[in-house]
Formats: C-alpha cells, structure tokens, sequence
C-alpha cells in the first residue's frame, strides 16, 4: 500500500513530531560530515592509498588499474581520436565474456570549441552542430582488446544518464539551449536512447520529449510500476526531482520510449513535506542523517519548455527543489539520488558539501542517507566533498565519484556510516605550483561485479580497477 501524505503525516505524528520512519536500507552515514573519515582505519574499506609511480591513479595495495580509453591517444574503429570529456557511464554483458560501456561525452556549445568532438558518425546524428555524443567501448580478455565505435552524435552536454532494465542506456542532455542559441540548429535538452547491442537501432536519432526538455543529470527505471526518475542540475531557481509516469497500457521495451508523442504520460516533479506534514521548499534544510520527509507529485503544466524553463513554471510552495541534482542509481527498490553541494547564496537552509538521498517508492518517501559538511580544506587528504556519479556497489553500500575542490576520489560509503576512500586522480592538469585534479565520472561496475570502471573527465581517460574485492562489514 501506498504511503500519502495524510498517512504519513498520522505515522509520524503517533510516533513523534520529527521521528525518522524507518526506511528499506540502513543509513549510510551517522552524522553531519560523516563522510571523509581517515583513510585506512583498521577493518574499513582496502587501506590506505598506494601513491601511483604513474601518476594516474593511487588505489590500495592489492589493486591495479588499466587505461580503456584516453582523449587523442587511443581511436576509434574507424580512425578517429577517442572524443573528450568523458562523463556518466552505463556497462552491459558483451559477446564472449567482454563488457560493453556506453559512455557519454559531456561537450557543449559549437563543435568548433573541441580538438575531439564526437565524430559525425553518418545516420547517428541528431544535430551537426553539436559536439556530445556516446561512444559505445567494448572491453575483452581483461582490456587486451578494446573497440571503441560511436553510438549517437550531434548531442549537447551529455551528462549522466541511466541504464534500461531492458539492456539500453539513456543518454541526458544537460542544457537547456535552443535552435539558435550556442550554435545550436536544433533544441536541446532531452533524453535520447542509446542500444550498445544493435548500431541500427541508433539510426535518424529522436528525443524522448515526453521526458521533457530541462537540464537533465540522470535517468533511472522502476522496472515494477513503469516510472522513470529523472534529476535536474539547474539553478536560478534550483532544480527539481521528477518522476514520468507512463500512458496507460504503455510496456517498456528496446526502442519504444522514443515511438512516443511528446505529450505522452505525465511528468511530474516532487513535493517534500515532513511528519508534522510542514512543506519542506528545499532540501538543503535538512542537516539530520535519517530524516524521511514524504512525497507528492506535481504535473509539469508545460514539459518541453517552450516559454519558460520547467522549474520556474511553479510558484512558491508548490515544488521542493535542490542545488545540484545530480547521479542516481536504482538499488535495494529505490533511487539513490546526490544533491552535490548547497551553499549561502543558492539555497536557504544549511550549506553542505554534498547529499545522498533514496527515494522508496513503495512508502513514497525520501530519506537522507549521507551529509557532507561544509569541507574546510579541500587539498587535504580525507577531506571528500562533492559528490557526483553514483552506483551502488555489489559488494554493499554505495561508491561515489568525487567533484569538489582540491583532491578528487572514487570513495565508498558503507551501509553502516563508515567512508573510505577507494581511489585518488593524480593527473594533474594544473602546474606544479597551482595543481588541479578534474573529477571522477561514470562509475559503475562491470556485470560480473569484477571490474569497477570510471573515468577522469579531464585529459579524458576511461579506467578499469579491479582487486580483491569484499563485503564491508
């Protein structure tokens, strides 16, 4: 049975005005800036940080890592550098044991600003103007041998994304630019499918616009009901969470989200209230680790945003929103979903250097599961802020992609509370004196739980780590 609001707000108030409902997964961090725990405490995570002579990627002894892909070094089947900017990541069972990557290319503006555009592949084009795109990477005999081939080209801004129960990835625009804006001859901002399987299928690409037309960040499934979750990264007003909910008589399948109209279904953003049954307008309000607020959904009046951006169509207290909505996996019935970081001057409750939330939606509730306080000094090790991609580990808990300021981590969090950090970029794009790291991206493990691959997005690097992986009591 579903939870709405009026049951909630008799659950909690019967139990305590502020009480924290229990949820279906354990709370993976026990206070405010939990996260960022010493690396190597005795019995968490693989141990500390064996410096790489590399000077590519630091993991525990016991770990090794290997370049997929990198930008203008490794190419293409048919010649070309691979493209830059490597962003959210998909994998799928290959032939013959190998591993598929679907892996976006987050570029935008005019194709002329990038030395390594995804390559106008012919027939997989949606507008020529574009630089984004995915490449599709396939990965045999432990990384031996690697093919890298084009999915979808003349995308803008492809972000994250999210992987189909029905073995597809979706591919998320993160723009709002019109035909004629930034060089653009089409609009953007939309969600486009992407079949690792069937080169084919990608052919005459078409936006699913029934998913709307806003800067989208990620994209996951309810394989049970049909929905779709979708995360906005957006501010000036910050951005929303939403949920599609499929036409009646409607069943997923390979393909068939783009055969839709554009008005088909209903999106609808998300509407927070706590257990007194108070409106929550934002959720940088919340600074409790376990705190569950319950869950309305608002239909967008107009999703492709043809006057005005779909999160200002809503007036005060009609919506919650959030800054930075980011990665988002399906796991243990819900979405885990990352709001990055909220500060002063663009949100109004407590800054943070990073949330994670799962949304449940048999109790159509959301519950804080880690907080970032705000980090003080980012170049320090064990000092994580930023939070980005995500996927929830088959070894338990969840590991995140970091995309803060100063030293950039893959890093786990435990269902316990605990953190550790996992991996740290030491590709230093900066100079000696001022260093810069960029981010991790794409983080997903391969379908045999083997492999963790991600990426650096900056010289663009695709990386496969693997180790002894273990459970995290």
């Amino acid at each position: 049975m579903k939870l709405n609001r009026r049951q909630f707000v008799q659950r909690s108030a019967a139990a305590g005005a502020g009480v924290a409902l229990a949820g279906s997964v354990g709370v993976l961090a026990t206070a405010p800036g939990a996260l960022g725990g010493s690396p190597g405490r005795q019995g968490l995570g693989y141990g500390p940080l064996v410096p790489d002579p590399e000077g590519v990627l630091s993991l525990p002894e016991g770990f090794t890592y290997r370049v997929i892909t990198h930008t203008g070094r490794t190419t293409l089947e048919s010649g070309e550098f691979t493209p830059a900017e490597h962003d959210g990541t998909g994998t799928f069972e290959g032939p013959r044991g190998a591993d598929l990557l679907v892996v976006n290319h987050e570029m935008d503006g005019p194709r002329s600003d990038y030395d390594h555009p995804v390559p106008l592949a012919e027939g997989l084009v949606y507008d020529p103007a574009a630089p984004g795109g995915c490449t599709v990477v396939e990965v045999a005999d432990g990384g031996e041998h690697v093919t890298e081939w084009v999915a979808i080209a003349g995308t803008s801004n492809n972000c994250a994304g999210g992987t189909t129960p029905w073995g597809t990835w979706l591919t998320c625009e993160e723009t709002e630019d019109r035909a004629g804006e930034a060089g653009m001859t089409l609009d953007h901002g939309y969600v486009f499918e992407v079949d690792p399987y069937d080169r084919d299928a990608g052919r005459d690409p078409r936006p699913i616009k029934a998913l709307g037309r806003f800067a989208h960040e990620a994209v996951v499934v309810d394989e049970r009901r049909g929905h779709l979750y979708l995360t906005e990264d957006a501010d000036e007003p910050n951005g929303l969470f939403y949920r599609w909910v499929p036409p009646e008589g409607f069943r997923h399948g390979r393909g068939r989200l783009r055969t839709l109209p554009g008005d088909a279904g209903t999106l609808q953003a998300f509407k927070c209230f706590d257990s007194a049954g108070r409106f929550v307008d934002d959720l940088s309000r919340t600074t409790r680790i376990g705190t569950v607020y319950g869950v309305d959904w608002v239909d967008v009046p107009d999703r492709d945003a043809r006057e005005t951006p779909i999160r200002q169509q809503f007036g005060p207290g009609r919506i919650t929103r959030a800054r930075k909505l980011e990665g988002m996996w399906w796991g243990d019935g819900g979405a885990y979903f990352v709001s990055s970081y909220a500060r002063e001057e663009d949100s109004p409750g407590t800054p943070h250097d990073g949330q994670v939330w799962f949304y449940d939606p048999r109790r159509r509730t959301i519950t804080l599961k880690v907080r970032l306080g705000v980090n003080a000094d980012p170049s320090q090790e064990g000092n994580l802020d930023g939070p980005d991609n995500i996927t929830v580990s088959p070894y338990g808990g969840l590991i995140i992609s970091e995309d803060g300021e100063g030293l950039q981590h893959l890093f786990g969090a435990t269902e316990d509370g605990r953190t550790f950090e996992l991996a740290r970029n030491e590709v230093n794009i900066g100079t000696e004196e001022e260093p810069e790291f960029s981010e991790f991206t794409g983080v997903t493990f391969s379908p045999d739980g083997q492999t963790l691959y991600a990426s650096i997005q900056e010289p663009g690097i695709l990386l496969a780590i693997t180790g002894p992986w273990r459970g995290q009591d």
